[in-house]
C-alpha cells in the first residue's frame, strides 16, 4: 500500500522593532513550541480514490445522466439529426446540440408518441429556435415507447428523427 506524506514547516518572522533606516533590534521574544512540521497530511491512494469515486457518484445522482448527444445538422451542412434514430433508457437525458444549417428546433409529433405523453411538455415551441452554434435543448423521456420528432423549419427537407425509450 502506498502512503503519501507531506510535511510543511511555516516560520513567521517578527517585524516589530524595525525602523525606516533598515536597522533592527532584538525584542527578546522567542517563539515557544516545537520546530517540527506545523502540518502533516497522510492519505493512502486507496482513500483518495474512494473519495474521488464518492464525489463523482454524488454528481451523477444529483442530475439526470446524459444518454446521448444528437447533433442538429450534419458536419457537411446537411439538414439532418445525427444520429436520426437511436434508443435511450427511460429517464435519461437527450441533448440536442446545434451543429450546422441552423436555426433548428425539436418538435415531438403528437400522433407518434406513447399514449398519455403531452408533447407540449417535451417539445420546444414552434416559434423558439436554436440560432447559434453549440446552443442546446435537452429533454428527459420517462415513458417507454417510440417517439418521432422533427425540426419544424426543415421538416420538408427530411429533418426528422425517431427515439425508442426502453
Amino acid at each position: 500500500m502506498a502512503t503519501m506524506t507531506t510535511s510543511v514547516s511555516i516560520s513567521i518572522p517578527s517585524f516589530t522593532g524595525l525602523k525606516a533606516g533598515g536597522s533592527t533590534r532584538s525584542t527578546g521574544v522567542k517563539a515557544a513550541g516545537p520546530t517540527t512540521p506545523a502540518l502533516s497530511i497522510k492519505a493512502s491512494l486507496k482513500e483518495v480514490g474512494v473519495a474521488v469515486a464518492a464525489t463523482a457518484a454524488s454528481a451523477i445522482l444529483a442530475s439526470n445522466a446524459l444518454a446521448i448527444e444528437v447533433l442538429l445538422g450534419a458536419d457537411d451542412g446537411g439538414l439532418a439529426f445525427v444520429p436520426n434514430t437511436f434508443s435511450v433508457p427511460a429517464g435519461e437525458k437527450i441533448m440536442f446540440k446545434n451543429n450546422a444549417g441552423f436555426p433548428h428546433n425539436i418538435i415531438f409529433d403528437e400522433d407518434e408518441v406513447p399514449s398519455g405523453v403531452d408533447v407540449s411538455k417535451i417539445s420546444m415551441s414552434e416559434e423558439d429556435l436554436l440560432n447559434g452554434p453549440g446552443e442546446v435543448y435537452s429533454v428527459t423521456l420517462d415513458t417507454k415507447g417510440t417517439y418521432s420528432f422533427y425540426c419544424s423549419p426543415h421538416q420538408g427537407a427530411g429533418m426528422v428523427g425517431k427515439v425508442t425509450v426502453n
